[in-house]
């Protein structure tokens, strides 16, 4: 460990880049975390370096060496004003209550405050043990370090509320999982880490107290507006439910499937957490279902609406006390607001989904336009995000019979159905009031061309544990950051897959 001696020394006096801390959560009693410091590795090794979010979140290292970085971001060197901790918190795993959990493989390194004002928590995964490892070994493998910096890249890219990527390094060590595999550590970047599972931890204790700390410190930090509401927890626990509602039918419109909805992987603060057996549809079926551990289809694609409300229903029973001191009156309230959410769930997922075929003055037939194409998709194996960007193609405001539909028409190969769908479709259309030009434009930019394709991120993954190459890492991140546009030269990353390339299961990594 001299090397990792030597590269401390050296930078202890700097001002680590700007990276000034600002603490928050470590204020808070000692029962919501542990303080734990990364455990250093041998010859860390940076692969990637965020320095668009860098610069966002206030923090300057444009000309700062890679072996230093490297040194920073693997947990070796402790910035001064750091304040490192792993959170503890409970959950709901598959339906099945586990009174504790916690940041087994996670480190909260501390907090920053944006340029913006904006306040984010920077966090080590992979940096070793905690307290609330378990029989774990605190670490990650090289493959879902990469899997969850292009996801959530992508995602951010694609206008989904999420975590994001700030770094990546080798660890050079080896970790065990069915074999050994390359470790690496993730720095992820987060408006907070706090989790339905987080107040489950305490209302299961029945310590009032803490949920009543807990809440107080998240609608301060997260949910400032609801402090001049009537009653702060009622409108704090609706203004949740109002932002996963959007979160998860964001997701939908665009085919993503989490994998693991448990309530410990729910964020507060509505951003997509924990990229685990995560995957996009290939071709689109409500049924489907990549995680290996999910044996029942519990988060399968077409049920994230429902499993959703399951776990707020849970946040709801941790409130309770807080929401009003008769227990009837206070389920009442949690209940109504669950009704709430199931209709603006509904109606924001239709919304999202009439603007892929190009409907923004939503009519009350147009759900019916729009689960006939759904079904003729299921039907067929249609790929869904080809299928909604090639729907484009077919758009005639004269509403002519089509006797060619283009690559759209070849999704579908011989289905006679869809050819009199799109007559219907171009009906509906030619009544919008909408121009040709407008309708593409709209729905062009809404229906990305290039996702994070299942079989491109395995391959991804493949050359870099093999090989120790990120040549495709880079170009592949590279196009996803502007995943609505036309990028000349790049076709191959917007194909669906061919049979033999079809991921058909995704391995949480832990």
């Amino acid at each position: 460990m001299d090397n990792i001696s030597s590269n401390i020394s050296s930078v202890k006096d700097s001002d680590f880049f700007g990276l000034h801390f600002d603490n928050s959560f470590s204020e808070l009693p000692d029962k919501f975390y542990s303080k734990v410091n990364p455990t250093p590795v041998e010859s860390p090794k940076l692969f990637a370096f965020n320095n668009l979010l860098a610069r966002q979140i206030g923090i300057d290292f444009l000309d700062t060496d890679s072996g230093i970085k490297a040194q920073i971001f693997s947990g070796n060197i402790l910035p001064q004003g750091s304040d490192p901790l792993s959170t503890v918190y409970a959950g709901h795993q598959f339906g099945g209550y586990v009174p504790q959990l916690g940041d087994g493989r996670a480190i909260l390194i501390g907090e920053v405050v944006g340029q913006d004002g904006q306040r984010w928590d920077i966090q080590l995964k992979g940096a070793g043990l905690t307290p609330y490892s378990r029989a774990g070994d605190g670490r990650s493998a090289l493959g879902p370090v990469i899997r969850e910096y292009i996801l959530s890249e992508a995602m951010n890219a694609l206008g989904i509320k999420t975590t994001r990527a700030l770094a990546a390094v080798t660890t050079g060590q080896n970790v065990v999982r069915e074999s050994k595999k390359p470790g690496g550590i993730f720095t992820r970047v987060a408006l907070s880490h706090i989790r339905v599972g987080t107040f489950e931890y305490f209302s299961n204790k029945r310590d009032i107290k803490s949920v009543t700390t807990l809440a107080d410190y998240t609608i301060k930090r997260l949910y400032p507006e609801c402090l001049d509401a009537d009653n702060k927890y009622i409108s704090f626990y609706k203004s949740v439910l109002k932002s996963q509602a959007d979160l998860v039918a964001k997701w939908m419109s665009l085919g993503f499937i989490h994998g693991v909805m448990n309530t410990d992987n729910m964020s507060i603060s509505g951003e997509t957490i924990d990229y685990g057996p995560c995957a996009f549809l290939d071709e689109y079926n409500p049924r489907k279902v990549f995680s290996s551990i999910d044996y029942q289809g519990r988060y399968a694609y077409g049920n994230q609406g429902e499993i959703a409300q399951w776990n707020l229903a849970r946040l709801g029973q941790a409130l309770l006390p807080l929401i009003h001191e008769n227990q009837d009156k206070a389920v009442s309230i949690i209940e109504e607001a669950l009704t709430e959410f199931g209709h603006f769930f509904e109606d924001k997922w239709l919304k999202l989904m009439l603007l892929k075929i190009g409907i923004q003055d939503q009519q009350e037939s147009d759900s019916k336009l729009l689960g006939q194409l759904l079904n003729l998709m299921q039907k067929n194996g249609v790929d869904f995000t080809l299928c909604f960007r090639l729907l484009s193609d077919v758009i005639d405001l004269n509403a002519e019979p089509l006797d060619h539909l283009c690559e759209f028409g070849n999704l579908f190969g011989a289905e006679s159905e869809i050819h009199e769908w799109v007559k219907k479709f171009n009906n509906r259309l030619a009544n919008s009031g909408n121009s040709t030009e407008n309708i593409v434009d709209l729905m062009n930019s809404v229906n990305p061309k290039y996702i994070p394709r299942n079989h491109i991120v395995e391959e991804v993954i493949k050359q870099a544990e093999n090989n120790d190459d990120y040549t495709l890492f880079n170009e592949f991140l590279n196009i996803l950051q502007n995943p609505f546009e036309e990028q000349i030269g790049y076709d191959g990353y917007a194909k669906k897959p061919s049979p033999d390339q079809l991921v058909k299961q995704t391995f949480c990594g832990t």
